[in-house]
């Protein structure tokens, strides 16, 4: 994989900073949301593919991208297609903070040392290349405005920016309540973000019980356009998938997000 194209992880990660604080936005969610995003980055590879509900090893051959890469290999141990809602609700601890590294390696944003409370160590992270970002969210604006289907890559990013809550964070007040709901809307036109940006907030929302039904394919009769809009059913009892996520939820004193 060319390192010349970002990839959807690292562009909802600069989404969801915030210019003014240098911190992030929803990010409890957003840490479910990035693993969420590494599943969409290695199907547009080639390497995994849904099956139903599900997620499976198509190709183990290694992308050249160290974080991608180390998530096929833990995929491909499973041995069997794994549901992609226990996926994202594992424990993916440093995920955040090891993208937050990447971006900072890579020159897209720079770190800012300071200190919480006049005690505690806090780095937060400014976007150094802020034409990266409106690039970015560029695209997102044109989907939502003109209405013309977008390309997977968006299409995908726009249906985890809503399952992490960004939509608040993008398009604030009332003013932006159409904007939001068009960006909800924009979760049908990729079958593979669909499924993972469903599974990211039945996360959220302790649903992990019930499969999802699958998405419809072309030729198929009638049916939810990507990721489907399978029935949930409230987890009673036990831990859910939600509360392991939050108890695996990594905890960054450098992190600079809040």
């Amino acid at each position: 994989m060319g390192r010349s194209r970002r990839t959807i992880p690292e562009e909802l990660l600069l989404l969801a900073l915030d210019p003014a604080t240098g911190t992030t936005a929803q990010p409890q969610s957003l840490d479910l949301g990035l693993a969420g995003a590494q599943l969409v980055e290695l199907a547009l590879a080639g390497r995994i593919a849904p099956d139903g509900d599900r997620i499976a090893v198509v190709m183990p051959r290694p992308t050249g991208d160290p974080t991608l890469d180390t998530a096929l290999e833990l995929l491909r141990r499973r041995g069997s297609p794994v549901r992609a809602v226990h996926w994202i609700g594992g424990p993916r601890l440093g995920l955040r903070q090891t993208y937050l590294t990447h971006l900072e390696r890579c020159g897209m944003v720079h770190a800012v040392a300071g200190q919480m409370c006049g005690v505690l160590p806090t780095t937060r992270y400014q976007a150094t290349d802020t034409a990266i970002s409106r690039e970015i969210r560029a695209r997102l604006d044109s989907a939502i405005r003109t209405g013309v289907p977008p390309d997977p890559r968006t299409a995908a990013l726009a249906a985890l920016a809503h399952a992490v809550g960004l939509g608040k964070h993008l398009y604030p007040g009332n003013e932006g309540r159409s904007s939001r709901s068009r960006l909800r809307d924009l979760i049908r036109h990729d079958p593979m973000g669909g499924l993972v940006a469903h599974a990211v907030m039945d996360v959220q929302n302790g649903v992990a019980a019930q499969p999802r039904r699958a998405p419809a394919t072309a030729g198929s009769g009638s049916g939810g356009h990507g990721g489907g809009s399978g029935r949930r059913t409230s987890v009673r009892g036990g831990a859910t998938a939600g509360q392991q996520a939050s108890q695996g939820a990594p905890v960054m004193a450098r992190a600079g997000a809040s």
